[in-house]
């Protein structure tokens, strides 16, 4: 029976051990729990050892060349833009045209060189943003300096007869028969302090080879609709575009434009000068 009772204890004793529980002394005295670790085989993800491959670097990648906007042949507004742009630091002269043509490219390329850029002639986005920086933004007039600009509609009063209808808000002259416009050129106008007046007027005088008394400047194909005042060629207009003005006349820089309207033209013909 001794035998048996210490067995049992001794099961017991085991049990409590493998179970955690708290062992309770005898009598008042306690003892802190007791709590059992078992080992854990599984390294921690901060534990695995490092990949000792080393890591592939990236191949370099080849700079990418600035996307090119305009070249040799382009055409239009923004064309117009850089000439005016290229004009106002005296790397181009002529124009602006709306045609990216020789002397545009060759423009370019010189400021490119300048500025330490490949001299490509071409027009990138590099180029662009450098020349911005340089210069400031181009006025309607700076775009149409030279001419070019688009007629507007005509005025009423030139629908009927035979006109030479000048538009002072577009700046150009239409030769119109019968509502039927002929031929259209750019033209420039008196300054402020002489003005070219508006109204309806007629031609009373043509003079091939006339020089202004006044001014002592020629005026050749002047057609005289009002005083002294005549559309004529301007020789000054056509090398120096809208950056002069007339002392009131209608200047054509046109040479041969106004050649043919002058030979058509008739004393007695109407004049419209219009907003």
């Amino acid at each position: 029976m001794g035998r048996t009772n210490a067995v049992l204890a001794a099961g017991a004793a085991l049990t409590v051990l493998l179970c955690g529980c708290t062992v309770q002394a005898s009598g008042e005295e306690r003892r802190s729990p007791i709590r059992i670790e078992l080992p854990d085989d599984t390294p921690s993800p901060k534990s695995a050892p490092p990949d000792d491959k080393p890591s592939a670097d990236p191949a370099p990648t080849a700079p990418t060349a600035p996307a090119v906007l305009w070249r040799r042949g382009d055409t239009g507004r923004d064309i117009r833009e850089l000439q005016a742009r290229l004009r106002q630091i005296a790397w181009l002269f002529d124009g602006p045209t709306g045609t990216y043509d020789d002397l545009t490219e060759r423009a370019v390329e010189g400021f490119q060189g300048k500025r330490g850029l490949p001299r490509t002639g071409r027009t990138d986005e590099v180029t662009w943003e450098r020349l911005l920086r340089m210069t400031r933004e181009p006025g309607k007039w700076d775009l149409y300096l030279m001419g070019g600009q688009p007629a507007d509609a005509p005025d009423a009063r030139c629908l009927t007869g035979r006109v030479l209808c000048v538009s002072k808000s577009s700046r150009t002259l239409r030769w119109m028969v019968d509502g039927r416009t002929v031929v259209t050129v750019p033209v420039r106008f008196g300054s402020q302090y002489t003005p070219t007046r508006e109204g309806v007027f007629t031609v009373y005088w043509k003079s091939r080879h006339h020089v202004s008394t006044l001014y002592d400047s020629p005026m050749p194909y002047a057609m005289f609709f009002s005083g002294g005042q005549a559309v004529h060629y301007s020789s000054d207009f056509a090398a120096r575009g809208y950056a002069g003005a007339s002392h009131g006349c209608v200047n054509v820089a046109d040479e041969p434009a106004i050649k043919e309207m002058f030979a058509q033209v008739r004393n007695g013909d109407k004049v419209v000068v219009h907003w």
